[in-house]
């Protein structure tokens, strides 16, 4: 008996820990690292920047905070700086996290360089490590941007980025990076809508680029070897592809162009609710003004006045009649008012007096207050 329950306790406790395990398992998750830093947002705030330096600016500024990537695991989204290195033609716009006192990951690189038309031509290109291979946008911009010029001036110096580790600009602070849900939702917010960002799979500059190779800057990517895209995301050429297998909300879904102004101006709209209260307030008024009004009182006082006087003097007395109400309501008992009101023609006195010594009556009431 005893040997009976010590095995059903044993089956019992390692159904248990194997139902553990596999709870465990299923709860485990892990981020991708791509999902922290959106192209699109790059290719957007490169368009709208000056210069190099203001390109710099946007992606670390704290308001609009562009970046979500924290590679050193230090609780603060890593400062990105810019650099720019000339293959030939081709201007190398790269763009590193900052991790350490001399330590630097390429994240994604603008490659800008003009055709044979003298169209300037930009690819936005993630790095092969963070974003797999050839994961590319074309931005096509509304009208010619400004900082295309920077780049064609005489005597032109490429742009190097002045800031390292523990050395920021003033305008900078460090932030708690977001979680990849909540990132999604507010990069919406920083990216043009009014551009198009075409993915294509084929870079434009490849010989420019292989020339660079060598030189990037890849400390991250020495220190874990194994965290490689193709590694995290086994069985998919680069991020493009992990997007197209995976359910997930887009953020040019969320917002639309700089979505700040146009749904502002539509939830004031719809939010405002002066329309309904100023409808509900005009029947009120409607049902209000036939009640209040004064009109058919004037016409019932006056109708059995005008059938019992025709003398001249009815029409003299018409406007008497209008302050008689209130003379009445202040001096005389509610009997006196009473026969005058419609009933003349049928009271005692309107007969003794044949219609004579109602007017005099009247008359003298509303000149001395009455006989009486």
């Amino acid at each position: 008996m005893k040997t009976k329950l010590l095995l059903s306790s044993f089956l019992c406790l390692l159904f248990a820990s194997s139902f553990a395990q596999d709870k465990t398992t299923v709860n485990a998750t892990s981020s991708e690292i791509s999902d922290n830093l959106d192209l699109r947002a790059v290719a957007s705030i490169f368009g709208e920047s000056k210069d190099l330096a203001d390109f710099e600016f946007r992606l670390n500024d704290p308001k609009e905070q562009i970046s979500n990537l924290d590679l050193n695991n230090d609780n603060q989204v890593d400062y990105l700086r810019v650099i720019e290195t000339l293959e030939g033609n081709v201007h190398l716009v790269v763009i590193q996290a900052v991790l350490g006192k001399d330590q630097f990951q390429d994240v994604a690189t603008v490659e800008v360089e003009t055709d044979s038309n003298n169209r300037m031509q930009v690819q936005v290109v993630g790095d092969v490590y963070m974003y797999g291979k050839n994961y590319i946008y074309e931005p096509v911009y509304v009208g010619v941007p400004v900082i295309y010029n920077y780049f064609w001036v005489s005597n032109y110096h490429p742009y190097y980025s002045s800031w390292y580790w523990g050395y920021y600009p003033t305008y900078y602070y460090g932030w708690n990076p977001f979680p990849v849900f909540k990132y999604r939702r507010h990069i919406g917010l920083h990216i043009n809508f009014s551009f198009q960002y075409n993915y294509v799979h084929t870079r434009r500059f490849q010989s420019a680029y292989n020339n660079y190779y060598n030189r990037r800057s890849n400390y991250y990517e020495r220190q874990y070897p194994n965290r490689s895209f193709e590694r995290r995301n086994s069985g998919y050429t680069n991020r493009y592809d992990l997007d197209k297998a995976r359910p997930r909300r887009d953020v040019s879904n969320v917002t639309n162009p700089r979505n700040t102004i146009t749904p502002r101006g539509n939830t004031t709209g719809t939010r405002s609710t002066t329309n309904p209260r100023s409808n509900s307030t005009t029947p009120r008024n409607a049902t209000s003004s036939p009640t209040r009004s004064t009109e058919p009182r004037a016409t019932n006082t006056n109708t059995p006045r005008s059938n019992t006087t025709t003398s001249p003097r009815s029409s003299s007395s018409t406007p008497r009649n209008t302050t008689t109400p209130s003379g009445n309501s202040g001096n005389t008992s509610p009997r006196t008012s009473a026969p005058r009101s419609g009933n003349q023609s049928t009271s005692p006195r309107a007969n003794d007096g044949n219609g004579t010594r109602t007017n005099s009556g009247s008359g003298e009431r509303s000149s001395g207050g009455g006989r009486r």
